[in-house]
């Protein structure tokens, strides 16, 4: 990578309100963070190569029908805090196809009770609440892949 391209990079985190880009383009990386992180939005994701050679960024797509709201809407509130995935993998709500959730939005949750569950590599990872506090927002729709980091649940503490 060039000092165009960063450049590019930088201006595409700025005028979409995107707080931290990493790209890696064979053995150069190169993360971009603006500003404090103060809160976390979920966006999709595009890539970035097709927008760096002509310097226009690209189009987000809209989200598709039923899926979850972006965190942005969630966590606007004072005293929010997102449940992170712990690992890549597949996220379910619930503990078989046609159970009850193992939360739902509104639900009082506890530090160490189980709230969902990530498939990775054919293993089922029950993943635990690290707080307690009401669930205000279930931010990743059943059965889609998560990673590493990405909130999936926006929690009010109690």
């Amino acid at each position: 990578m060039n000092l165009d391209d960063i450049k590019q990079l930088i201006q595409l985190a700025q005028e979409t309100g995107v707080s931290e880009l990493e790209v890696q383009r064979g053995d150069s990386r190169v993360r971009v963070r603006l500003g404090e992180v103060t809160t976390e939005a979920t966006v999709p994701r595009v890539p970035l190569a097709a927008a760096l050679p002509n310097g226009t960024p690209p189009a987000m797509p809209a989200p598709g029908p039923g899926a979850p709201a972006a965190a942005a809407d969630h966590t606007s509130e004072a005293n929010v805090s997102l449940m992170k995935s712990p690992i890549v993998g597949t996220f379910y709500e619930s503990p078989s196809p046609g159970a009850a959730a193992f939360v739902k939005v509104g639900d009082t949750v506890r530090q160490g009770q189980v709230v969902c569950i990530i498939e990775s590599m054919k293993l089922m990872n029950e993943i635990e609440c690290e707080f307690n506090g009401v669930i205000t927002a279930r931010l990743v729709e059943n059965g889609h892949a998560v990673e590493y980091g990405e909130a999936l649940f926006a929690v009010r503490p109690a």
